[in-house]
């Protein structure tokens, strides 16, 4: 099951990240507005590859493939 406040953390995180990027691209500094979509875009994909790993060990422990 999905940590409730995984999600939460997801969309706090693609909250900040817009408007940080929004701010920095309006301010004329592209560079650096590409560069916390960037981050952002790893943190969020680290966060959702450790639950597609827990998900991918619970399916092998349920069918005992390991």
């Amino acid at each position: 099951m999905v940590d409730p406040s995984l999600i939460l953390r997801l969309a706090g995180i693609g909250i900040i990240v817009t408007v940080v990027y929004t701010l920095l691209k309006t301010a004329g500094r592209e560079e650096y507005a590409f560069t916390v979509l960037l981050a952002g875009l790893a943190v969020v994909l680290w966060m959702t590859v450790q639950v597609i790993v827990e998900l991918f060990e619970t399916i092998q422990t349920l069918f005992d493939l390991g």
